[in-house]
């Protein structure tokens, strides 16, 4: 019986099969929009800056650092809220380790329609559509809405991209003169 192991870093993949010789190892090298984050060290995380904790993209909403003693460097405890769930995440790390700073996309978009299943209809600026967003905590909103638009009238929705992830996070009406 064989066994795919995957060793994921945020530069590189690498693929080891069991049915391989140990030198048959394979890896490719991914470029740097296929990353989920960027690097970065403790000591320089901001309030307001993303950061990933406990495997959750989080906003930094607390940042506190402790003296150096003893028994090690200086500890930089963070406080974030994740950016899905609205869940509170705590971190204590030494200064001098690193991180990953997610990368986080806002994309503003144009409300076509809303599926029976709460799967809405997004007019992309390239014009495309996709639906495959839901509308989730922010459905009744966006119905509510999205029924009451007068003419020359559009509801533009905002959705934030993290780690494979997305959610509708506002929404706007704007008038066509």
């Amino acid at each position: 019986m064989h066994k795919l192991q995957f060793i994921r870093s945020p530069h590189y993949t690498f693929e080891f099969d069991s049915r391989q010789n140990m030198g048959d190892e394979e890896f490719s090298v991914g470029d740097a929009g296929a990353s989920m984050g960027t690097p970065i060290q403790c000591g320089a995380i901001k309030k307001n800056s993303y950061v990933i904790i406990k495997e959750k993209p989080c906003k930094i909403v607390e940042v506190s650092a402790s003296k150096t003693g003893k028994h090690g460097s200086a500890k930089i405890n963070f406080v974030g809220i994740d950016i899905f769930s609205g869940k509170r995440l705590e971190e204590c790390r030494p200064s001098g380790h690193t991180v990953i700073s997610p990368t986080v996309t806002r994309t503003e978009c144009q409300l076509v329609s809303i599926d029976q299943d709460g799967f809405l209809e997004l007019l992309m600026a390239d014009n495309t559509t996709r639906s495959d967003i839901h509308g989730s905590d922010m459905l009744d909103t966006l119905k509510e809405k999205f029924e009451n638009l007068g003419d020359n009238e559009d509801l533009l929705v905002t959705y934030i991209s993290a780690m494979g992830q997305e959610k509708v996070v506002e929404c706007r009406i704007n008038t066509n003169k």
